[in-house]
């Protein structure tokens, strides 16, 4: 008996390190979202602005923004499908 009891507490203990864990990579994945948002934001409006000025020297400048802008958009949403599958292994362990 003192060993089952000694292998529950054994489990507990492991999940809620678990749970810290999985806590503490979901409010990461968090602050890299955000900050890959603003950075998305940043370069659409820089390519907002360059879109305005593209007739004569800005066409240069406007293909290089555009990738950066698919670029921040492909790791935002890797950064979306991370978190959801954190979410969904903490909703499983709560």
């Amino acid at each position: 008996m003192e060993e089952s009891f000694k292998l529950l507490e054994d489990r507990v203990r492991r999940a809620a390190e678990r749970l810290k864990q999985l806590q503490a990579d979901s409010q990461a994945l968090r602050s890299e979202l955000a900050a890959a948002r603003s950075r998305a934001e940043e370069a659409e409006r820089r390519l907002g602005k360059t879109a305005g000025h593209a007739g004569r020297e800005g066409d240069g400048k406007l293909e290089p923004l555009a990738q950066e802008v698919r670029q921040l958009r492909r790791e935002r949403e890797e950064i979306r499908a991370r978190i959801s599958r954190l979410l969904e292994l903490l909703e499983s362990v709560q």
